[in-house]
């Protein structure tokens, strides 16, 4: 080190290190950590009153003036204006708005609702039958201004429309007729199901509600405004709406209805998903997949094996069918975080009971 010292100033610290072959970043902290340990503290110093403040004497009758009964229920703005008609100046409003704070009597003075800390739902089916979405959307009528309610209750796993109606209108008995019917059905055992939806009226009703509670079906429901929270449903819907037949308007219920009775047969038995691997929804729901996908693995490896070049030597395979759906998935980072502190508090346990 005395050798960098009568080095650096005549040929530079960064020469002088390369030289001496002396790491210049360590120079540096041993530098600041000097300077930090013969610097004394600093030691907070009082602020000092504004010229142009108000004493005490006048924040008191100031004071004295807002609390009074003539202006207790007055804002500080209409003090002001009414004591300048006066002829009176005891301080500008932003004084006694800040005069009021500092006594905590400065607050919002309406009743403000309070909206409820929403929870994110987070869903997973593992299996059909496990977990259901449903919505209601519309459909146009002939004239303008009217429109047909669909009502469409959807398997988020295999994505097969389990249960639909058209009406009139929206009603919470028309729900509770569809969700009930639909749940015989199909034979759903008490206490395995969970239907989701967002939060519609009918959604939230309250026969709605008591059915589900007598038939011992889990339900849960979107965060107002996020379209996200239901998007196995939303989809479906799109994927109706977005037919090259799917007409502008429709002439009556009774075309609506049979519009959709020919998409739902469609979209069921015939439509290939690419959420579910291209399996159509019915061979997914009823179990037929892992047979369809195993015949589509051995036509590829027939093709594989006539021209191997052709697929560059790897074997290809068919999109998987799914193992697992979610809605709103726990994110990633917080799983990785929950393991690097779980990680750490263990490594913790022994150091400690290793001393």
């Amino acid at each position: 080190m005395d050798a960098l010292n009568a080095l650096a100033p005549e040929i530079g610290l960064a020469p002088a290190c390369v030289v001496l072959r002396i790491n210049r970043a360590r120079i540096y902290r041993q530098d600041a950590r000097r300077r930090c340990l013969m610097s004394s503290p600093l030691q907070p110093t009082a602020r000092p009153r504004a010229p142009l403040a108000l004493s005490a004497s006048e924040r008191q009758v100031l004071l004295e003036v807002l609390y009074s009964e003539r202006f207790a229920d007055c804002a500080p703005r209409t003090v002001y204006a009414q004591l300048l008609d006066e002829g009176r100046y005891l301080g500008s409003v932003r004084t006694m708005y800040r005069l009021l704070a500092r006594q905590g009597q400065s607050r919002e003075r309406r009743n403000q609702r309070v909206h409820p800390a929403y929870v994110k739902p987070e869903l997973l089916a593992l299996k059909p039958n496990e977990v259901w979405s449903w919505d209601i959307t519309k459909l146009k009528g002939p004239v303008k201004w009217s429109c047909y309610h669909l009502y469409v209750i959807l398997d988020i796993f295999s994505r097969y429309v389990v249960g639909w109606m058209i009406a009139l209108r929206e009603a919470a008995h028309l729900a509770e007729q569809l969700i009930a019917d639909t749940v015989a059905k199909h034979n759903i055992a008490a206490g395995t199901l969970t239907l989701h939806a967002d939060r519609g009226t009918s959604m939230r009703s309250k026969p709605v509600a008591a059915l589900l509670v007598d038939l011992e079906i889990a339900k849960t429901h979107s965060r107002p405004h996020v379209s996200d929270d239901n998007p196995y449903s939303e989809a479906q819907f799109k994927t109706l709406k977005y037919r090259p037949d799917f007409p502008e308007r429709f002439g009556s219920i009774e075309d609506a209805r049979a519009h959709c009775q020919q998409f739902f047969h469609w979209y069921n038995g015939t439509h290939c998903h690419s959420g579910i691997g291209f399996m159509t929804p019915q061979s997914v729901h009823y179990g037929r997949a892992q047979a369809l996908f195993e015949q589509r693995a051995q036509t590829l490896n027939r093709a594989f094996l006539v021209n191997p070049k052709r697929f560059k030597g790897t074997a290809p395979q068919p999109p998987r069918l799914p193992t697992a759906v979610w809605i709103n998935p726990p994110k990633q980072e917080t799983a990785t975080a929950k393991n690097t502190n779980s990680s750490t508090l263990n490594s913790c346990i022994l150091v400690s009971h290793s001393h």
